[in-house]
């Protein structure tokens, strides 16, 4: 082969992306030794076990992690990387399957299952159990986080900082879908300050023995579409509002909030607000949408002239006696099914969350009714 030739070979072929297997018995038996190892386009398999203190921080460009079987466990067992996370992904492109975080504490007090700082990342089919922030992001404005068919559970009982099951920051986009997040402790189950936020068919609720504050929170407003979803507030709650937009000012952006097809829960017999928007502290007024919602329990909702709203009902029976957040039984029976045309197909339910965590596709011919699941159904996880 002429020397010609072979440069354009080096230059024009990539090397091969490799597959690093790490567990008991493998030539790599340590997550952090994998993490200084693999190159660029990797793909770094786990198998099942629990990997205790076994903590990393990701530097590649582009990677593939997944867990096998079972899928690990990493428990944090007191250690941390950078005193902020079990892994720490720095700048690149990273998807994440089937493993478990749990148990993340730092001196901060922000303790996160991942930090993740720059660039794309995919999580699927993880759990994140016991931290004192499940994932928590940079506010690098160039960032997307994309979450499906996850879990994030149980925030530890503390005080100061408050524990966020998610915690985003100002990056450009964060997609939430099939994914359960319950436990909360004073803190919020999902905070948000993503410019464009998008939350589909997850069961974002806290179980009698949650204390969460607003399960979700966008504080400073930005582009939200809430499609699906089934929002429950506990008894217990340290705030009695589901869903807040805006509580500490805009920050010069344009706003919008969409919302359709929401089953929302107020426990307790304390009045709930459904959502609060806080026009006052935004800066420019928001475009909001909210169409064919099922309200539950004892509550009220911020009701604007500059609301384009409709098809939106009062369940009247008390929460507790509907809902099963336990077992996947999340549709209040008897709720009126007249429904209003939304404004604009996109915001047509395509999927409904699958209990335990998960979506399934809807039937084409289904005709939708108010809130997040047709009354009477459970749909179970797809395959």
């Amino acid at each position: 082969m002429a020397s010609g030739a072979i440069l354009f070979a080096l230059v024009h072929c990539p090397a091969r992306s490799a597959t690093l297997s790490v567990g008991p018995g493998q030539q790599i038996t340590s997550i952090a030794r994998a993490a200084r190892l693999a190159q660029d386009g990797d793909i770094v398999e786990i198998a099942a076990g629990t990997y205790a203190g076994d903590v990393a921080v990701w530097l590649q460009k582009s990677l593939t992690i997944r867990g096998l079987g079972a899928g690990p466990v990493l428990d944090a067992a007191g250690m941390s990387a950078e005193d902020k996370a079990i892994w720490v992904f720095r700048d690149g492109h990273f998807t994440i399957e089937n493993i478990e975080f749990r148990n993340a504490r730092v001196p901060a007090g922000n303790g996160a299952g991942i930090r993740f700082e720059h660039g794309h990342l995919t999580v699927s089919a993880c759990v994140f159990r016991d931290n004192q922030m499940g994932i928590l992001t940079s506010n690098d404005g160039r960032s997307e986080l994309s979450i499906r068919d996850s879990q994030f559970i149980d925030a530890p009982k503390q005080e100061s900082p408050l524990p966020h099951l998610i915690y985003v920051g100002r990056i450009a986009r964060f997609e939430m879908q099939g994914t359960r997040i319950a436990g909360g402790h004073w803190g919020h189950l999902v905070k948000s300050r993503a410019r464009v936020s998008d939350l589909r068919y997850n069961l974002i609720a806290d179980p009698p023995d949650g204390s969460a504050s607003y399960e979700l929170d966008f504080p400073n407003g930005g582009d939200v579409t809430l499609i699906g979803n089934l929002i429950g507030q506990s008894a217990s709650s340290e705030n009695r509002t589901l869903v807040s937009f805006g509580a500490e000012g805009g920050q010069g952006r344009t706003h919008r909030l969409r919302m359709a097809f929401n089953t929302l829960v107020s426990e307790g017999f304390m009045p709930g607000t459904f959502w609060q928007i806080w026009r006052n502290r935004l800066g420019t007024a928001p475009t909001v949408a909210v169409h064919n919602n099922l309200l539950v329990g004892v509550g009220l909702a911020e009701h604007h002239p500059d609301n384009v709203e409709s098809g939106n009902h009062y369940h009247p029976l008390p929460a507790n006696r509907l809902m099963d957040w336990n077992s996947g039984n999340l549709c209040a029976p008897g709720a009126d099914p007249r429904l209003a045309t939304p404004a604009g197909t996109d915001l047509l339910p395509r999927r409904a969350f699958a209990w335990p965590r998960g979506s399934s596709a809807l039937p084409p011919t289904l005709s939708p009714v108010a809130g997040a699941l047709p009354c009477g159904t459970t749909p179970q996880a797809a395959p």
